[in-house]
C-alpha cells in the first residue's frame, strides 16, 4: 500500500479533507483502483509523516480543514505527449480534447496552473524546450556568396569579355611566349575578376542585411503570464505550457487552446483563405492555431504546440524570406539603364564596324608603325584573330562602360545604408519602396496618442456628480458608488494588478488602462482580487476604435443580481444615461440643464488637453437579461453615470519642433484622433499643427462624422485645409487617405490599431507603432516607427529625401562619365580608326564609376538642408533641368580636353603614343575624382561643407587616387600605360581640377522650373 501511495504522489497533486482523500485525476479509467484502495484504507494518514521525508520538495498549505500537497515534478506525461497535443488542435478534434479533460486538464497535464501559469524556472524552461521544441522555424538555407558570384557572370557583357580575355590570353601566349603574352588577356581576366568580385559582395551583403532586418521584424514580443505575473517576452521564448494574453490585433505566437476570455474573434485567413473571421470559445471551438490575428475581444490561451510543430511552422519552413522586392525607383532606373545601354549598343556597333573596316582594308598600324594587315596571304591568320578580337573586346569594354550597371548598385547601396541608419534612429523598414517614397510625401497623417504625446497616461480630474474630487478627499465617496466604482474598474478591463510585496504593485495592460487601475488601486484602495471574488462576469463587449467604449454584465455571487457596466469616451457614454450619482451617493435625474452642465465640464477638461473618459452602471433585470445563445446585447440605456475622469498626456519633448520641421519642408501634418474635438483641438495647437488664431469654424478642425457626410465634392474642396480630424473612426482615417491620394498628394499614414489597417495600405507609405502598434497595424506597414515618436517620423522624412537625392547625384555624375566616354571613343574610332582607352583601362573607369563611385555618393548623410526644399511629388522627372545642366557642361569640358589631347597632344607635349595614350587615360579619371566633389552638391556652389563628416566618401576619394597611381606607375604591362613625370602629373590634376571652377560658375546658370523634355510632343513624334 505504502508503494501505491508513492506512486501516486510522483504523478498528481493531492488534496487531503477530515472526510478522506480526493484526488485530481487526469485518466478516470486509470486511477479508479488506486482511488478505491485509497478510500478503503484508513491507515493513509499514518503514511504521511515517512512520505514527508522521502519527498523534500513537497510543501504542505494547511486551512481549517485542508492540506495540500504540491508535487513538483518535471512536466513528462506519457499520456499526453506532442504528437497527440499535435494532432487533437490541428484535426480540431474536441471529442478527444474532452476526453483529456479539455484545456484545464491538458494544463494540468503540463503542470501548468492555469491562473497563475508555469514556474518559469530556468530548468523547467530547459525541460519543456527539450521535450516540446522550441519556438523557431527551420529556414531554407540561405543563399552564399558563391551564388552571388554566379550570378554576376550571367551578365552577357561579361561573358563576352571573358570570352575575349580567353581567346587572347591563348593567342598572346603562343605568340609572345607564356613570360609576356599573358599581359593582355590576363589584365583583362583581373579586370573582369574585380567587377564580379565587388558586384557579388554588394549584393552578399545587401541579402545579409535583410536577413538581420528579417530577423529583428519577426521577433515579436508577447505577454504572458508565469508564476502568476503577466510579462512580455519574445515570441521565440514561448514554451508549451505557457498562458498567453490575448487582445484585438495581437497575433497568435503558437498552436494552442483557449482558457477563457470573452468575444475572441480570429482572422484565420492566412491559413484557410477564408476572409470570414471565427468565433472561439471553450465549448465548441477552443482552437487557436499560430499566425492568425485576433480581430477582436481578448482571452488567455494555453499553448500546445511550438515552433516546427505548428501547422505555421510547417509552412514556414518552406517559404524563402529573401527580399526580391523592387522599389520604384529601381523600376525607373532600371528603365533609365536599359535606355542608355541602347545607346551604348549602338555606339559600340559602330566603332566595331569602323575598326574592322579600317583594319581589313590596312588603315592600321602597330607599334612600330607597320599595317597591322597587308591582305589574308600575308598576314599571319593568328595575327589577324589577335587583331580582331582586340577590336571586339574594345567594342565590348564600350558596351560595359555605357551601360551603367552602377545605378541599381547605387539605390541597392543607398537603401541598404539607410535601412541600417534608420534602425538606429528608431525606424525599421519592412519595404524598401517606403524608404525612397516617403522623401516625396507631401502629407502626413498622425495619430495623437503615443505619437505627439508620450502616452503615458495619469488621472488628474476625477469628477463625481457636479463636484471635483481632489487631494485626500477620496474618503468621502458614498460606500454604495465606490463599490460600483469598484466593479467598474476592476472588472470592465483588458489590464491586470499584480501585487508583487505588501504596498507595492505592478500594473499591466494599456497606458490607459493602467492609469485607470492605477487610480483605483491606489487613490480609491480598490482590491481587484476581491472585487473579482465577489463577482462573476458574464459577458463582455471588448472596446475597439469605432464603438469607443466597453461594458460588461456582470453577476453579484452574494445576491445573484446582474448589473451592467460601461466605460469609454465621455460624451457618448454621457448620451447613454438617464441619471447621476452624487458625492453621497443620491441618484438624481439627469435633465436638459445637468446634462449641459457635465458637457461643460467634459469640454473643460477636454479644453486643459485631458482625455475624459465616464463610467456608467446599471442594475438589470435576470428576466430581462438572459437569453438561450448567452450573447445578448448589453443594456446600454438607461445607466446612471458613476463619474468622470480626465487622463494628462503630455506632449513628447521636442515634438512641435519636430511638426514645424515638417511643415517648412513643405510637409502638411494634420492629426487624426479618436479624442473629442476639445481635446484634439488643445493638443493640435500645443504641438504646432493648429496656431493659435485657426478656429473650428474655419474648417480646419472637423469631427469624423461631419467629414463622413459631406459629398464626395465637399471631402475634395476641403480636405487640403483640415489640420485635426476629431472623433475619428478607421473608415474617416481611410477616406481622408484616398481623398488626398486623389488630389495627387503623397501621403505617409501612422496608425496603431487592427481597424488602422486599410488606411497604412491604402496610403503611400503606412508607419505603424512599434510599442502599442498590433501586429496586424505592423504587418500593413511599410515602416515601423520604433519609439512611436513623431520626432522619428521627420527623421525618416529626412532619410527619404536623402536616398533620393543620394540617387539623383550618383546619376548626374555616372551619366557625365557615359556621356564622355562614348563621345570620345566614338569620334577617335571613326576618325583616327583607334579608341584611346584600352579595354582594360575602360574596365578600371568603369570599377571606380560604379562600384567606388556608388559608395562614396550613396552613402552621405541627410542634412538640414534637404528639409528646405519642397516634397519631389509623384511626377517630377528622376533628372531634373538642374542635373541635365551640370551633366552636359562637366561632359563637355572632358570631351573638349581629351579629344584635343587625342589630336594633339604628342605634338603639344612633344612624346610618343604611349605617353599620350597615358595622359589621355589619367586625365579622364582624375576628371572623375574631381567631379566626385562636383556631385555632391546638385544645387550648392560650395561643394565642400560637410565634407569632413563624411569620412567614406574621403576614404573612397584617397583609395582611387592611390590605385590610379599604381595603375599608371607601377601596373604598366597590366594597364598598358607608361610612367608620367612630375610636369605630366601636375597637368593631369591641373586639368581635372578645373572642373571646379567650371562646376561653381554653371551653377550660376538659372534653369526653368520645367523639366526640358515637357516642351516635346511625344505623341506626335510617335505619330511621325
Amino acid at each position: 500500500m505504502s508503494e501505491n501511495f508513492q506512486e501516486i504522489l510522483h504523478c498528481t497533486d493531492l488534496v487531503f479533507t477530515t472526510n478522506g482523500l480526493v484526488i485530481s485525476l487526469l485518466n478516470k479509467k486509470r486511477w479508479r483502483l488506486a482511488l478505491a484502495k485509497i478510500n478503503c484504507s484508513r491507515a493513509l494518514l499514518s503514511l504521511f509523516s515517512e512520505v514527508l521525508e522521502k519527498h523534500k520538495k513537497i510543501s504542505i498549505v494547511p486551512s481549517s480543514a485542508t492540506f495540500l500537497i504540491n508535487i513538483d515534478q518535471p512536466c513528462k506525461n506519457s499520456e499526453v505527449n506532442q504528437t497527440l497535443l499535435s494532432k487533437v488542435v490541428k484535426e480540431k478534434n474536441l471529442k478527444e480534447l474532452l476526453k483529456l479533460g479539455g484545456a484545464k486538464g491538458i494544463a494540468v497535464s503540463l503542470k501548468t496552473d492555469e491562473n497563475r501559469g508555469i514556474g518559469g524556472a530556468v530548468e523547467d524552461i530547459f525541460g519543456r524546450q527539450e521535450e516540446f521544441g522550441t519556438n523557431a522555424y527551420s529556414k531554407p538555407p540561405t543563399k552564399g556568396f558563391l551564388y552571388f558570384v554566379l550570378e554576376a557572370f550571367k551578365d552577357p557583357t561579361i561573358l563576352i569579355l571573358l570570352v575575349c580575355a580567353a581567346l587572347s590570353l591563348g593567342f598572346g601566349i603562343k605568340e609572345n611566349g607564356p613570360k609576356e603574352g599573358w599581359y593582355d588577356g590576363g589584365s583583362i581576366f583581373a579586370a573582369v575578376y574585380l567587377v564580379i568580385s565587388i558586384s557579388a559582395i554588394s549584393n552578399f551583403r545587401q541579402s545579409r542585411q535583410f536577413d538581420k532586418l528579417s530577423k529583428v521584424s519577426n521577433n515579436i514580443q508577447i505577454e504572458i503570464v508565469r508564476n502568476g505575473r503577466r510579462q512580455q517576452i519574445s515570441i521565440f521564448d514561448i514554451v508549451v505550457g505557457d498562458i498567453v494574453c490575448l487582445k484585438i490585433g495581437d497575433q497568435v505566437p503558437a498552436d494552442g487552446l483557449f482558457l477563457d476570455g470573452h468575444s475572441l474573434q480570429v482572422d484565420e485567413s492566412s491559413m484557410t483563405g477564408e476572409s470570414d473571421h471565427v468565433e472561439i470559445n471553450q465549448y465548441r471551438n477552443p482552437f487557436l492555431f499560430s499566425g492568425t490575428k485576433v480581430t477582436d475581444g481578448y482571452a488567455r490561451m494555453l499553448i500546445t504546440s511550438v515552433g516546427m510543430n505548428t501547422t505555421w511552422g510547417e509552412m514556414m519552413s518552406s517559404i524563402s524570406q529573401e527580399s526580391n522586392e523592387q522599389t520604384p525607383l529601381q523600376a525607373r532606373l532600371n528603365k533609365l539603364t536599359s535606355s542608355i545601354g541602347k545607346v551604348g549598343l549602338a555606339v559600340a556597333f559602330l566603332v566595331l564596324l569602323v575598326l574592322l573596316v579600317r583594319f581589313f582594308t590596312g588603315n592600321t598600324t602597330d607599334e612600330n608603325g607597320d599595317k597591322e594587315f597587308s591582305g589574308f596571304g600575308k598576314t599571319k591568320v593568328d595575327e589577324v584573330i589577335n587583331g580582331v578580337l582586340g577590336i571586339i573586346a574594345a567594342a565590348v569594354t564600350i558596351v560595359v562602360v555605357a551601360i551603367p550597371e552602377g545605378l541599381p548598385l547605387a539605390v541597392t547601396l543607398t537603401l541598404a545604408y539607410s535601412m541600417k541608419r534608420m534602425m538606429a534612429d528608431q525606424a525599421m523598414v519592412r519595404r524598401l519602396s517606403a524608404c525612397e517614397t516617403m522623401g516625396s510625401a507631401t502629407t502626413i497623417c498622425t495619430d495623437k496618442t503615443g505619437t505627439l504625446t508620450l502616452n503615458r497616461m495619469k488621472i488628474t480630474k476625477f469628477w463625481l456628480g457636479k463636484e471635483t474630487v481632489e487631494g485626500k478627499s477620496y474618503t468621502s465617496i458614498a460606500a454604495n458608488v465606490l463599490e460600483l466604482l469598484h466593479q467598474g474598474v476592476g472588472l470592465n478591463t483588458t489590464g491586470s494588478v499584480y501585487r508583487s510585496s505588501a504596498s507595492e504593485f505592478e500594473f499591466y495592460g494599456s497606458p490607459t488602462e493602467k492609469a485607470i487601475l492605477s487610480w483605483a488601486v491606489l487613490e480609491l484602495n480598490m482590491d481587484i482580487e476581491k472585487v473579482k471574488g465577489n463577482c462573476s462576469i458574464m459577458h463582455v463587449e471588448a472596446f475597439n476604435s469605432e464603438k469607443k467604449r466597453s461594458g460588461i454584465s456582470m453577476k453579484k455571487v452574494e445576491d445573484d443580481t446582474v448589473h451592467a457596466h460601461w466605460k469609454g469616451a465621455a460624451e457618448m457614454v454621457l448620451k447613454m444615461c438617464s441619471h447621476y450619482y452624487d458625492l453621497e451617493g443620491n441618484v438624481n435625474s439627469l435633465n436638459d440643464f445637468d446634462r449641459m452642465k457635465f458637457e461643460r465640464i467634459i469640454q473643460g477638461m477636454a479644453a486643459s488637453s485631458l482625455r475624459c473618459i465616464a463610467f456608467a452602471h446599471t442594475q438589470v433585470l435576470e428576466a430581462g437579461h438572459a437569453n438561450p445563445n448567452g450573447q445578448q446585447k448589453i443594456q446600454d440605456n438607461g445607466l446612471t453615470l458613476l463619474g468622470l475622469v480626465g487622463l494628462k498626456d503630455p506632449c513628447r519633448p521636442g515634438v512641435k519642433r519636430a511638426v514645424e520641421d515638417c511643415q517648412f519642408a513643405g510637409v502638411n501634418v494634420k492629426m487624426i484622433t479618436g479624442d473629442n474635438v476639445f481635446t484634439a483641438t488643445a493638443i493640435a495647437t500645443e504641438c504646432g499643427i493648429l496656431k493659435l488664431n485657426e478656429e473650428m469654424d474655419d474648417g480646419s478642425v472637423v469631427e469624423g462624422v461631419e467629414f463622413r457626410n459631406y459629398t464626395e465634392e465637399e471631402r475634395m474642396e476641403k480636405v487640403d485645409k483640415i489640420c485635426v480630424m476629431a472623433r475619428s473612426s478607421p473608415f474617416d482615417k481611410l477616406l481622408m487617405v484616398k481623398c488626398l491620394k486623389k488630389k495627387g498628394h503623397v501621403v505617409a499614414v501612422t496608425g496603431d490599431g487592427t481597424n488602422d489597417a486599410p488606411a497604412l495600405k491604402e496610403a503611400d507609405i503606412g508607419l505603424s507603432m512599434g510599442i502599442q502598434g498590433t501586429e496586424v497595424a505592423k504587418e500593413s506597414s511599410d515602416i515601423v516607427i520604433l519609439d512611436d515618436n513623431f520626432s522619428s517620423l521627420a527623421t525618416v522624412l529626412r532619410w527619404g529625401r536623402c536616398v533620393y537625392n543620394n540617387i539623383q547625384k550618383f546619376i548626374q555624375f555616372q551619366l557625365t562619365v557615359n556621356v564622355a566616354a562614348l563621345t570620345i571613343n566614338f569620334v577617335a574610332a571613326v576618325s583616327a580608326g583607334e579608341v584611346p582607352l584600352t579595354a582594360v583601362q575602360l574596365l578600371w573607369v568603369n570599377l571606380i564609376m560604379d562600384t567606388l563611385g556608388a559608395l562614396a555618393l550613396a552613402t552621405e548623410k541627410p542634412t538640414m538642408e534637404l528639409m528646405e526644399k519642397p516634397p519631389v511629388g509623384r511626377k517630377e522627372p528622376l533628372i531634373t533641368n538642374v542635373m541635365w545642366r551640370n551633366l552636359l557642361v562637366q561632359a563637355l569640358y572632358q570631351i573638349v580636353v581629351l579629344l584635343t589631347l587625342q589630336f594633339k597632344g604628342k605634338s603639344i607635349f612633344s612624346v610618343g603614343k604611349k605617353v599620350n595614350d597615358t595622359l589621355i587615360f589619367n586625365t579622364f579619371v582624375l576628371c572623375q575624382v574631381f567631379n566626385e566633389f562636383n556631385a555632391r552638391k546638385l544645387e550648392k556652389k560650395n561643394v565642400f561643407e560637410g565634407i569632413h563628416r563624411n569620412k567614406l566618401f574621403l576614404g573612397i576619394i584617397g583609395i582611387t587616387i592611390i590605385l590610379q597611381i599604381v595603375m599608371v606607375e607601377f601596373l604598366k604591362k597590366f594597364a598598358d600605360t607608361e610612367r608620367l613625370n612630375w610636369s605630366q602629373w601636375g597637368f593631369c590634376i591641373g586639368i581635372a581640377a578645373a572642373s571646379w571652377p567650371i562646376g561653381w560658375l554653371v551653377k550660376c546658370i538659372r534653369v526653368p522650373e520645367r523639366p526640358i523634355f515637357s516642351y516635346v510632343n511625344w505623341k506626335k513624334l510617335r505619330c511621325m
